[in-house]
């Protein structure tokens, strides 16, 4: 008789049996840890499970324990697959789990979804047609991919305006990402460019080719080539899928349509799948997120358990009773209602300013208050929804010397645009400012480099000025386009007039050159907008263009050293950037009617949708103090100062929920 000396086994036969479930020979006493909702997530075995997880109802702490739990149950770390949106997350979880049991938990296969696809795709590279050493592009390296097709098949011509490299890699990151065609995306976001569309999309198809035949795949490329390989269902897709007992995959509301794809596909032999997320923080549709995603979820799988997460530890009740306020008003939800066994603390305070400059003023006085009654600058964030709502606010926090770090979008005298801007008036205020005069000429076609450093060169032997206008210069030997800077600059210069009206006159003179300089020109518009409303408080350029230079000049190493040992700040940010964070005392900016939400949002349910829910996240960064502000009135360049609405999302407001204050103005 021979002895066997392997085992056969069919594929689609669970690797481990399910074992029998003793609680009382776990190392760790999960119904003590955890409360009862976090329970019945962690101790959840087979079957598909939705995790409607509130802000701040400790999320990943169930994660974290459930994965500890399944090792404790005997299964195999490597057979359970944890997907996340960054590394970090995902390294954390599996950290905080092998500190929870033991160094088994480090053994879990989890990573983003880049990550699992990228060894997977080389694993099994000859199922999906490619070769295993394949190379990964970044963004950059897209980019520049793309740029050289640009400007080397003969499709872009100088006579016609066309994307740049970062727009079209882009468009075709988007298109891929939520399965929208190319030609829709660039009617809906880029109509300028709709005449161009034949050649953009020849671009895309080159791009592809080029990839395909140097074995080079991009971000987008791994999660379509992964999802093709588990759709397809080969014997290499089974044989993967077989060795994968659990999926679980943190922040669903932010999966795009094809990541939720993939999730599908990878519980096709199993169906035991956990998704954990919350449909009210679904806040990136701009870069694909799809929040259908979270809400469809109960229809692609069998049986599916929804369990809520609703005890919050972060804020107190009086924050959580005004955002269950406003998420309750929306039109498609899971019902949760956020509660904490935290005590005390005041109501959130809605405050009308008359101004938005007295509304930057009174926020710098509060945080100077706050920090008075000890709660440090790092615990105090100012949140906006979009960058340039902050602009005013940064001048008068560099007026106060309050040190403040800003997320999502750039400082306001850092954004390209504006600084063009500043260098026309930092010229008229200063004719000598050669980095200034630099920069406002190479904004100019056919002046280069070269061209650039021949006016400069005339400029210091006062060949040329701006204290005359080129009209009584006989000799003036530039084109007419140098020769209309130089009358613009003459009269900058020399005639007087407030600091707002010669921003005018900049703005004037730099619209064409602008709409050339940047395919995003509708979106950067409104930055030149507040940049105008802003020169309205000054009476001279002088001042303007002192309180713009808001980044102190670092004298010494002393100063550097002193300056990181305090190492606090106030954080400025996005709400989108400040998704996941949290801060002991809150202020949200600018509830404006057409400025948040959105005067863009409001013609689709999805899109306004979208912006309560931006409210809602917002609101629950806050434990223990929430301001929200808006100027009653806000100036405009055409109609001049114009009576604001209040945003739909606090004047619908329980007045129950909220203080209401008015604030007078005493600063001058």
């Amino acid at each position: 008789m021979i002895e066997k000396k392997y085992k056969l086994r069919r594929l689609n036969e669970p690797v481990i049996q399910k074992p029998v479930v003793d609680e009382s020979r776990f190392v760790i006493n999960y119904s003590n840890e955890l409360n009862a909702a976090q329970f019945e997530a962690a101790s959840a075995l087979d079957g598909a499970y939705l995790i409607i997880a509130g802000a701040g109802t400790g999320k990943t702490r169930t994660l974290v324990y459930r994965v500890a739990r399944l090792v404790e149950l005997g299964y195999d770390p490597k057979t359970i697959l944890l997907l996340t949106f960054t590394r970090k997350a995902a390294n954390e979880m599996m950290n905080r789990a092998a500190v929870l049991l033991d160094k088994r938990c480090s053994k879990v296969n989890g990573g983003t979804f880049h990550s699992f696809a990228n060894l997977t795709l080389r694993k099994y590279a000859k199922a999906v047609n490619l070769d295993s050493s394949f190379t990964i592009l970044d963004q950059g390296d897209s980019e520049d991919i793309i740029n050289l097709i640009r400007s080397q098949s003969g499709i872009v011509t100088k006579e016609k305006r066309f994307p740049n490299k970062q727009t079209l890699t882009k468009v075709f990151s988007y298109s891929v990402n939520t399965g929208t065609a190319v030609e829709e995306i660039i009617k809906e976001d880029y109509p300028h460019f709709v005449d161009s569309l034949d050649k953009i999309l020849d671009i895309q198809r080159i791009f592809v080719n080029y990839k395909h035949k140097n074995n080079l795949l991009d971000y987008d490329d791994l999660l379509v080539y992964l999802n093709n390989f588990l759709n397809e269902f080969g014997p290499g897709a089974k044989s993967l899928l077989s060795s994968i007992h659990f999926v679980m995959v943190d922040e669903y509301q932010d999966t795009n349509k094809l990541q939720a794809e993939i999730v599908k596909g990878l519980t096709r032999l199993r169906n035991n799948i956990m998704v954990v997320g919350d449909d009210s923080q679904s806040i990136y549709s701009f870069r694909g997120a799809n929040f259908k995603n979270i809400m469809e979820f109960p229809n692609l799988f069998n049986d599916v358990k929804i369990i809520k997460l609703e005890e919050n530890f972060r804020s107190i009740q009086s924050i959580l009773d005004f955002t269950n306020n406003i998420i309750e008003r929306a039109v498609e939800k899971y019902s949760k209602n956020l509660y904490t066994r935290k005590t005390g603390g005041a109501l959130p305070v809605i405050i009308a300013a008359s101004t938005e400059n007295l509304q930057s003023k009174f926020i710098v006085e509060k945080i100077l208050e706050l920090r008075e009654e000890g709660v440090p600058l790092k615990d105090i964030a100012v949140l906006f929804r979009s960058s340039f709502f902050s602009f005013d606010l940064e001048i008068e926090l560099a007026k106060a010397n309050i040190p403040f770090q800003k997320f999502g979008g750039m400082k306001f005298i850092e954004s390209a645009h504006i600084k063009d801007i500043l260098a026309f008036l930092r010229i008229a205020s200063n004719p000598k400012d050669i980095v200034s005069w630099y920069r406002v000429l190479l904004l100019h076609e056919g002046v280069g480099p070269k061209t650039a450093q021949k006016i400069l060169d005339e400029l210091a032997t006062a060949r040329l000025t701006i204290k005359a206008s080129p009209d009584s210069d006989a000799s003036f030997r530039y084109n007419e386009k140098i020769a209309s800077l130089f009358q613009l600059l003459y009269k900058l210069h020399t005639e007087r007039k407030l600091p707002s009206e010669k921003a005018q006159m900049v703005t004037d003179y730099y619209y064409p050159l602008f709409k050339d300089k940047y395919d995003d020109f509708n979106k950067r518009k409104k930055d030149i907008d507040i940049f105008l409303n802003i020169s309205e408080n000054y009476k001279t350029l002088e001042s303007l263009l002192a309180d713009m230079a808001i980044e102190p000049i670092i004298e010494s190493v002393i100063d550097i050293g002193a300056e990181d040992k305090e190492n606090e700040f106030v954080t400025l940010s996005t709400i989108h950037s400040a998704k996941g964070l949290e801060w002991h005392s809150v202020f949200i900016i600018h509830l404006v009617e057409g400025f948040f939400p959105s005067s863009r949002s409001v013609d689709k349910l999805e899109t306004l949708e979208e912006e309560r829910r931006l409210m809602y996240v917002a609101s629950t960064r806050a434990k223990h103090n929430l301001f929200i502000t808006y100027p009653m009135n806000l100036f405009d360049r055409e109609a001049g100062t114009t009576l604001s609405k209040p945003s739909r999302f606090i004047s619908e407001i329980n007045p129950e929920l909220a203080e209401g204050w008015l604030l007078d103005d005493e600063y001058e």
